[in-house]
Order: structure tokens, then sequence, then C-alpha cells
């Protein structure tokens, strides 16, 4: 008998599509922006129509192609989307330099915002080529899943390059550096302060945090979770959305009051164990970790979550709702239900994949889980 259920949020209740456009104006802004790289020799702009980013969003991710991918292997995280795409790019420049004693200096004190400045100094004047459309190739060929993904990365830097290191394969700089200009698109000049504690890099923001997309009606979601309030079912959440994106569209729903915030575990609670340990371990999904806290509430000691042994002994008495291949692997780890629902980024074409990995249930949305209490 299932008494608690574990919602994802982004293609589940609320739609992805901002966030990958957010992603896609990130590589963008990192290639472009005389911030970071600075390819592009006109002012970069930050008032993109929608048609504008539709286009620039083809052209990064390749009409999605590279996402669906990145998905496929198990990555879910939209910040180690867009750090694999940007390194990518950033191997794929710097590729085009003679001097590899010059490539190595410029890794040695690591990529911060400031590398990446030298970087492009480095590449002014030259044709610089990007290849938006070798991506899959060069991914494709590796068997790499999940985080081995970022090792790939340093395979290419090493084939490339002609270099050994291991720059890519760390959650460093870097990654930080394209964490903060995604979460200036996604929340906007308003709000990014709350959300990162630091300001603007490139302002003029006005941020997609306002406009979310609901998968389903909202009302038909509020009365979804009223019933299984009604049946004394726990209701929490496991999103890899940071707090302020998750709470904040909660609170606007009328959802918020059917979830213990306790229960309710975000990307900043998964960045926070992160950071206080030293082994490096990504605990972002398919890592169960973000349900682990949703089911046992964020006041459990972090350590306490991770020796929890698993599969859990009660653990068939949980669903997880999710949409993604990493959902299903947390849910597995933990022993746990898997519900897949057919509203992310490849809709019914991700039925065969769940088919596949034995998902106990797919539904066409959300609303279907109704059926199984």
């Amino acid at each position: 008998m299932i008494n608690t259920i574990l919602f994802d949020v982004d293609g589940v209740l609320l739609s992805e599509e901002h966030y990958f456009d957010a992603s896609a104006l990130t590589v963008w802004e990192m290639l472009m922006s005389p911030n970071y790289l600075g390819l592009a020799p006109e002012k970069f702009r930050t008032d993109f129509t929608q048609a504008e980013i539709d286009a620039i969003r083809s052209e990064v991710f390749q009409k999605d192609g590279v996402l669906s991918f990145l998905k496929s292997r198990g990555l879910n995280a939209n910040w180690d989307m867009i750090y694999i795409t940007f390194s990518y790019h950033l191997i794929r420049l710097l590729s085009q330099l003679d001097d590899t004693s010059k490539i190595k200096n410029l890794f040695s004190n690591g990529l911060d915002r400031k590398t990446l400045m030298n970087i492009g100094n480095e590449l002014k004047g030259r044709k610089n080529n990007l290849y938006f459309g070798k991506f899959l190739n060069d991914f494709e060929k590796s068997k790499e899943t999940k985080r081995g993904l970022f090792r790939h990365l340093d395979a290419l830097a090493s084939e490339k390059l002609g270099i050994k290191t291991n720059v890519f394969q760390e959650k460093g700089e870097l990654w930080s550096v394209g964490e903060h200009v995604s979460q200036e698109w996604y929340v906007g000049d308003d709000h990014v302060f709350n959300s990162t504690g630091r300001p603007s890099v490139q302002k003029g923001k006005a941020g997609f945090l306002a406009n979310e997309k609901v998968l389903c009606p909202r009302e038909d979601i509020n009365r979804l979770f009223r019933d299984l309030e009604d049946c004394g079912i726990l209701l929490g959440v496991g999103t890899g959305r940071p707090e302020l994106e998750t709470i904040q569209p909660f609170e606007q729903l009328g959802w918020l009051q059917y979830f213990d915030r306790d229960n309710i575990a975000t990307a900043d609670d998964v960045l926070m164990a992160e950071r206080q340990r030293n082994d490096r371990q990504s605990l972002a999904k398919p890592h169960p970790y973000t349900y682990l806290q949703a089911l046992f509430g964020k006041t459990t000691n972090a350590d306490t979550l991770l020796n929890t042994p698993l599969p859990l002994k009660n653990g068939p008495e949980t669903l997880v709702v999710g949409d993604s291949l990493a959902d299903l692997l947390a849910a597995r780890k933990m022993g746990c239900q898997f519900a897949a629902v057919l509203t992310g980024l490849t809709g019914t074409k991700a039925r065969s994949q769940f088919e596949q990995h034995q998902a106990d249930y797919i539904f066409e949305n959300v609303m279907e889980v109704r059926s199984i209490i």
C-alpha cells in the first residue's frame, strides 16, 4: 500500500521549457559575451524575443537532440547539461590554438570567469569555428553515463588538445560560473542575489520565474493534491530546481499548503550536502539523495541519509513520480515504486525507454496518479 508520494517538478507538474531556454541562453552568453569568452564582436544583448531564443536553443542544443541524449544517459540537472555543453565548445575552441604550453598554462589556475576572459583574448582575431553539430558525434562514441560524461570531456581534451588533464571532471569554478549565469536568466535581476548570494554579472534580465507553465490545469493539480492528502498520503518533492524556483511557484499556484517544507528537497539542499563532504561525490539525480531527503525530511543529517541501507525495507510503500530515467534509477536504488509521466522533454517518445526499464506505471500526465490510490 502506498503511503507516500514524492513528485519531481519539471516535466511532471511544471514545464521544463523555460529551463531549457535559460540553459541555451547561458551557453550562448558564455560563448559570446565579453564577460566570458566574448566571441561576438557586437555588444551582447539580453532582450531576446522568443523567436530569437528558439533559434539560439535550436542551434546550441541541435533541436533538443543534445538535451535528449544527455537525459538518455541519466543526466538530469540543467546545470550539468550547461557545463558539459559549454565545456565541449571550449575544448573545440582551444583546439584552434597552436600553442599547447599556453593551453596548459590557461588551465593551471582553474577555469574561472577571469580565465575565460583570458582565453577569449587569445582567441581574438581568429575565425573561431563553433561545432554545434559535432557534439553528438563526439559523445555518442562514448558509453559513459551520468557523471562519467564529465570524464569524457577530459578524454576529448586529450584527443583534441593533445594534453592530459582532469580539469573538466570535477564541479569546479567553471561549473559554478554556468550555474550563476543560468540563475541570472531564470530568476532575473530582481531575484538573483536572493537565489545565489551574488549580484548579476550581465544585467538586464527579466527572468522566466514569473511565467511558469503548468502541465495540467492548476485547479486539477490542486484537487489531486487535496484528494491524496484526504487519503492520508504524505506528499513530498524531490527536484533539481533551486529552492526559490520551487517554493515561489508552488505558493503562487496554491500548492504549497499540501506539503510540509521539510519534505521539499531541492538543488540547494543537494549542493549544500555536496559541499559539506570531502569525497566530491555527486548527489544529484540519479543518486537517490534528493528523494531520500524528501522522504525523511531536510532536518535529517546528510550523513545519516547517505548511510541509510538501500533498498529501503518499506520502499514499496513510497511512489516516486518523475519524467526521466534519472528519476527511475533513483527510485530503483531506494526500492520504491516508480510512476513515469510522459510530459517531459521527449513526451510520448519516452514510453519505450520506461517500458525497457520496467517502470511500475506509465501515465500520460500526473493526474493519472489518482488511479493508483
